[in-house]
């Protein structure tokens, strides 16, 4: 979950590396550092914790750090506590190396290593590349051919930048697991782990496959696959449409909150006609998606609510069988998947290891004449990841660069598009009735005025979160489709205020957590107008008898009102199937608030980061 940048070009490189790490901070803030070469020198800076401090660090040495080729790193810590000697990039010799990913033989490769005479300085997996970069350049005497050389030896899934002092315009860069991405300039190059930290010098791409090494000079780039060299397609991005400023907003998640009515109308515009589906939404997959009988989900995280939602939705509207499961677990309790199976994989960023992978095996087996019929679908926020070109189908969530760590607008874009799957399976295999259909998507038009009108509520549930602030536990609660809403709002919670949250269907309350239940336990109830709210109502009643402080976001007809004890905020009436969606608002402004108040990193929670590359 580390973020990488390297710069190879004829002007002096520090502040594109300074500037790309403030952009890839989401991706880990344990620690930071960089290293050019300079007059024959390795020159190398590394500070414990944010970005901030590793630019105060560079700019009070300047001199030093002008150069034209370099490496930077930073650090979401796994193998070694945030601590300087930790941090990258890490030297051996002439050698530099970042890295982002495990090696996870390092252990046997480290002892190795030390009988040789090589002295280590870190607790990281990652000095061990470095030793083995040097110790193959004595025998090769070209960095190319080190790299190679001591690739097969590292098992895992990683992505490396390495420099060597007698090659300094050379910079070597592996994907193998981790995401990589070259940036093409003019008499200039770049590697990041994400392209939004090289948008500032370049909107011109090359996406390195699996195995991939490649040599970056400032005039050429040269991809190597299996050690014979590969053409790869340079792409060229709009870079109006990755815009990461914060604009008037103290925090990346409350702007990102406030642009969910835009993004999940472009998402929607996407798909839906005036009354029906658009007729070249998914086309020419209706064949493939025709044959499915079965829909498997696999995401992680606030991605794994999404699909536990559209679960309902497939089930409810398609009555197609839907399994959802974490991809982490999935991969490795040999499941069984059935002929015809629609693979749905659900990520923000496409590069989510534990979705990958569980991919990959997925396919694995279907190769193998293990599974016949098998058609896998992404539904991700990047259209340039690792996911998208895996699998058959891509369907784009339109939600823009998601910078804060706790997922919005990614979020509820992926349930947008996820309903227009749905509705498309539904109506390729004639599962829906057409007034069904028509009703649906007239709903789905609706939704941006619903969200604008939500966003009114800001006020509303700053005010009540000030009773959150001093609590250490939280029971989110909700029924039916509401249910995975509740997952997502006690997780929201725990990401970015710390406060202990679960969330429950709420008819599990009598079968374990109401004997939490006291007066200094907050329970946040979703309660829209649907067919379960007046169940959902005895469940309140059950609390409210055991002293329990009720937070209740409640349709505007339901009828609900504040009273002791009882805390009620109106939502705009929605469409039953819809509400997930709407109901995401009051639940993020809820955590926000709650975060602010009690004096939490909002964007970058401890311990946290964006993109979740390792597993």
């Amino acid at each position: 979950m580390c973020g990488i940048v390297g710069a190879v070009a004829e002007r002096n490189i520090s502040s594109v590396l300074l500037e790309g790490l403030k952009r890839l901070e989401y991706r880990g803030y344990d620690s930071a550092g960089l290293t050019v070469i300079r007059q024959g020198e390795l020159h190398r800076e590394r500070q414990v914790g944010k970005v901030q401090a590793l630019v105060d660090a560079v700019k009070n040495d300047s001199e030093n750090f002008k150069g034209n080729i370099g490496i930077a790193h930073t650090r979401w810590a796994t193998h070694g506590e945030p601590a300087q000697h930790n941090a990258h990039p890490h030297v051996s010799g002439k050698v530099a190396v970042v890295h982002n990913g495990i090696v996870e033989n390092y252990g046997p490769l480290k002892e190795e290593l030390m009988e040789k005479g090589y002295a280590f300085t870190s607790e990281t997996d990652t000095e061990v590349v470095a030793h083995l970069v040097a110790e193959a350049y004595k025998e090769t005497n070209d960095l190319l051919k080190a790299v190679e050389k001591i690739v097969p030896l590292l098992h895992g899934a990683f992505a490396l930048g390495v420099v060597h002092v007698d090659n300094p315009d050379e910079l070597i860069t592996v994907r193998l697991g981790s995401p990589l991405v070259i940036g093409v300039g003019i008499g200039e190059n770049f590697i990041a782990s994400d392209q939004l930290a090289l948008l500032p010098v370049t909107n011109r791409f090359m996406y390195l496959e699996e195995g991939d090494i490649a040599v970056i000079k400032r005039d050429s780039i040269q991809v190597f696959a299996d050690g014979q060299p590969v053409e790869r397609a340079i792409t060229e991005l709009d870079a109006k449409n990755h815009n990461a400023d914060k604009g008037e907003f103290k925090h990346y998640m409350l702007k990102e909150i406030y642009e969910q009515p835009d993004a999940v109308a472009r998402t929607v515009e996407m798909g839906a006609g005036d009354k029906d589906l658009k007729e070249e939404f998914l086309q020419r997959h209706e064949e493939a998606l025709a044959k499915v009988r079965n829909i498997q989900v696999l995401a992680c995280g606030t991605s794994y609510h999404a699909g536990l939602i559209a679960k309902y939705w497939f089930e409810n509207l398609t009555r197609l069988p839907c399994s959802v499961e974490v991809a982490s677990e999935f991969r490795y309790r040999n499941p069984v998947v059935v002929d015809d199976t629609l693979v749905v994989c659900l990520s923000q960023s496409g590069e989510t290891a534990d979705t990958l992978s569980a991919l990959r095996e997925t396919q694995r087996r279907a190769k193998a004449g293990e599974i016949k019929g098998l058609t896998t679908l992404s539904v991700c926020n990047v259209a340039t990841s690792s996911l998208v070109r895996e699998t058959d189908i891509f369907i784009p969530t339109l939600a823009g660069v998601e910078v804060g760590v706790a997922s919005t607008k990614a979020f509820t874009t992926q349930l947008a598009a996820l309903m227009l799957l749905v509705l498309k399976v539904g109506k390729v295999q004639q599962r829906m009735e057409s007034e069904q259909l028509t009703e649906i998507v007239t709903e789905l038009h609706k939704l941006k005025g619903l969200l604008d009108r939500s966003l009114n509520l800001d006020q509303a549930i700053e005010a009540m979160s000030q009773k959150f602030e001093a609590k250490q536990s939280t029971l989110f609660l909700g029924r039916g489709v509401q249910f995975p809403l509740a997952l997502e709002g006690a997780l929201k919670l725990k990401e970015i205020s710390y406060i202990h949250a679960e969330g429950y269907a709420a008819g599990e309350l009598k079968h374990g957590p109401l004997a939490l239940v006291d007066k200094d336990m907050p329970i946040v109830v979703l309660a829209p107008k649907d067919s379960m709210l007046d169940k959902l109502k005895a469940n309140m009643q059950e609390v409210h008898a055991r002293h329990g402080e009720l937070f209740v976001f409640a349709s505007e007809s339901s009828q609900l009102v504040s009273d002791e004890r009882l805390h009620v905020i109106h939502v705009p009436d929605v469409n039953e199937h819809l509400a997930p969606i709407v109901y995401s608002v009051p639940v993020q402004f809820l955590s926000y608030h709650v975060a602010v108040m009690r004096g939490t990193d909002v964007d970058q929670p401890r311990n946290l980061a964006k993109s979740v590359t390792v597993e």
